[in-house]
């Protein structure tokens, strides 16, 4: 080990939360054109290029049963063929120019974006804008490309146990809103899946009443409302359906789900109903939530995951994963792979964990405890500033999920103002049996 090294690096982590609070938030203005697009740009100038992403609020969330991974399809087969350009054509054009271009749909949004040189953004927003008007959808498109989504399916959730049984743990765990629906949709939905439900998907939800043009990058405020107006700002403003949160019970009973498969040791995944920061009654109790989550098993020195997997070893691998950015009701995540070698009880394994929760119910953390998760989640926080892809998503998420993209740059005041007393409450509402969901994945049992 390098001593000396680790004599600078200690020090400098715990100055991160007064670095980033004092940091200046980057020059950010928001507009809304005519036709009720609103539009953020953040300008960033330390190089000379800029990322534009086209936020859409439309996602798995809003599917309705027996239709469920449209919003999936329909961000595939937007770029077969439009008004201006033939299946692969943009692709071209931007490859052409160096630029970077992809797209991704999530519960609540989906979204388009191209990464370019900053005097080429006015190429992106007219690939854009007309992407989200005049997608041509045809059926002869659509056969092949349903057959590449289904294929996707098979190998990245019926053929991956662990995906699987999140999928099917995800289903339990929202009895009451459309979290339950895959984003990329149930094979039995993609096998009827036609091309008059897409049209109608995206004639519903694809204007620019319910979008959002996030711009970060090398680039001045008055120039991109200069180049929305010219590219956006002849698009219709469109009429949405209604599409409340998704609100889950309060408490909906201890549920759970137990998948055989061919794996050497049992892994189980605990999911806790929690609201999100959206839906919480007050932003202090997500942020807290955040936190919780790092001190459960968020780094090597979070509780599980030195208790259970670094000492005691009954877990080969320690994950949790709580998302505050959705625009309905959340959960938090525990999962963990048995080590067959000093215990392969699942019950037994749940009952270790279950210690360890309630030892933070029962005594709020030390204040350096969870200083040091603080200094762990603002220190990411840091590093996303050099990432225009990253800066943008944060500032498109917020305002997609109904929230003001300004609470970005609130974010590390916000968890610094966290106490020890906040973890424990948090705990004690949100880890109870009442609001938990749990699948084992266990061995397949021998025939012989």
């Amino acid at each position: 080990m390098n001593i000396s090294c680790c004599i600078f690096v200690l020090p400098f982590i715990a100055w991160l939360p007064l670095m980033a609070s004092a940091a200046t938030p980057p020059a950010t203005q928001d507009f809304v054109l005519d036709n009720g697009l609103k539009v953020v740009v953040r300008e960033d100038h330390r190089s000379p290029i800029v990322t534009a992403q086209l936020w859409i609020k439309a996602g798995s969330s809003y599917e309705p049963p027996g239709q469920s991974g449209l919003s999936h399809a329909l961000e595939h087969m937007v770029y077969k063929g439009s008004s201006k350009a033939c299946a692969g054509e943009f692709e071209a054009i931007l490859e052409s120019l160096g630029a970077s271009q992809n797209a991704y749909t999530g519960p609540d949004f989906t979204v388009f974006y191209q990464t370019l040189a900053s005097g080429r953004v006015g190429v992106a927003f007219e690939i854009l804008a007309d992407l989200m008007s005049t997608a041509e959808l045809d059926p002869q498109d659509f056969t092949p490309e349903l057959k590449v989504i289904q294929e996707e399916r098979r190998m990245y959730v019926d053929d991956e146990i662990t995906v699987l049984a999140q999928e099917r743990l995800n289903s339990i765990a929202h009895p009451a809103s459309g979290y339950r629906t895959p984003t990329i949709g149930w094979m039995h939905d993609l096998q009827r899946m036609n091309t008059a439900q897409l049209q109608q998907w995206y004639k519903a939800w694809y204007s620019p009443g319910n979008a959002t043009l996030v711009v970060v990058g090398d680039v001045q405020p008055e120039q991109i409302k200069a180049l929305a107006r010219q590219y956006f700002g002849h698009l219709e403003r469109g009429t949405t359906p209604a599409a409340p949160a998704p609100v889950e019970l309060t408490s909906a009973g201890e549920r759970s789900l137990t998948l055989h498969a061919p794996v050497a040791s049992p892994r189980l995944i605990m999911s806790f109903n929690a609201p999100s920061l959206a839906t919480a009654l007050d932003r202090r109790t997500a942020h807290a939530l955040r936190l919780l989550d790092m001190l459960l098993a968020g780094s090597n020195s979070a509780r599980i995951k030195q208790r259970l997997q670094l000492s005691e070893s009954i877990f080969t691998e320690v994950l949790s994963e709580y998302d505050a950015f959705n625009r309905g009701d959340s959960l938090l995540t525990i999962s963990m792979q048995l080590n067959a070698d000093k215990l392969n009880d699942a019950d037994a394994a749940l009952t270790r964990v279950w210690q360890v929760i309630e030892s933070l119910k029962s005594k709020a953390p030390e204040p350096a405890e969870l200083e040091r998760a603080k200094n762990l989640l603002i220190a990411n926080l840091v590093y996303a500033q050099d990432d225009l892809q990253r800066q943008a998503h944060n500032l498109g998420l917020l305002q997609t999920i109904g929230l003001d993209w300004r609470l970005a740059d609130l974010d590390t005041q916000e968890l610094n103002k966290v106490t020890p007393l906040d973890i424990q409450q948090v705990a004690q509402t949100y880890l109870t049996r009442e609001r938990l969901s749990t699948a084992k994945i266990l061995p397949e049992k021998s025939n012989g």
